[in-house]
């Protein structure tokens, strides 16, 4: 929950220039709702594409406060973030729910960024595969996206000063994709873009991409300053 239209409008000034002419690393800004008709405009005549940080499982209806598939489409999302670590851990976001997020976005033809993570708690007590496991049966139950992408969040070094390193990412990462083939196939799940998405920065973010499953990554904290942002989309174009 961050940047007023004011600020979203600035920054915007300020990334796209640093990021001129880059065309292999696909660029996805996910702002609040209230943004995105200004990052709509901003990014019209670049390469950079446009999501969203959530949506409701329904077109229409009583449902106050929510944003539904069309609504996004309307603004011209093609991606849409679903099952961020904040919304399952603060919001009370369910298994259930996620599902039928992703139902809605697939059949509406937006792409999907579906994120999955375990806690501290859980790692400690080496639940880790277990609960990314639980979490992707559940999410994907009935349903194969194509395309997808998956964001591997470990909570437990999102803002806790404990560091995931590299290593630890591409353990989760390859067990993902591990789990994918096994609920569909191989050549499916070689197809899906699977995401790291622990405190990503411009001084770690070479690490990451040098791991043979990760394909990118969901940046937060960096991707509100629009030099630290625009580093990473440079390399990720050089990676």
């Amino acid at each position: 929950m961050y940047k007023t239209i004011a600020e979203a409008e600035r920054f915007m000034e300020e990334f796209l220039p640093l990021i001129a002419g880059q065309t292999e690393a696909e660029a996805v800004i996910c702002p609040p709702f209230t943004c995105l008709p200004a990052v709509r405009q901003a990014v019209r005549s670049s390469q950079v594409q446009l999501g969203a940080q959530d949506v409701f499982w329904e077109n229409q209806g009583p449902y106050t406060g929510e944003i539904s598939p069309a609504m996004l489409l309307d603004l011209d999302c093609r991606y849409v973030i679903i099952g961020h670590s904040e919304r399952r851990h603060i919001l009370g976001e369910t298994e259930a729910n996620i599902n039928r997020k992703l139902k809605a976005a697939t059949h509406a033809g937006l792409i999907p960024i579906f994120c999955v993570g375990e806690t501290l708690d859980q790692r400690e007590k080496e639940l880790a595969r277990e609960i990314v496991n639980q979490q992707l049966a559940k999410g994907l139950q009935d349903l194969r996206p194509d395309p997808l992408a998956v964001a591997y969040e470990p909570v437990w070094a999102i803002g806790t000063g404990v560091n995931a390193t590299p290593e630890d990412a591409q353990e989760m990462i390859g067990y993902i994709r591990e789990c994918l083939a096994r609920m569909y196939d191989e050549d499916w799940a070689g197809k899906v873009r699977i995401l790291y998405g622990g405190s990503v920065k411009p001084g770690n973010i070479a690490s990451f991409l040098e791991q043979p499953d990760i394909d990118g990554a969901l940046v937060g904290g960096a991707s509100l300053v629009a030099p630290d942002f625009a580093s990473i989309v440079r390399f990720g174009e050089n990676a």
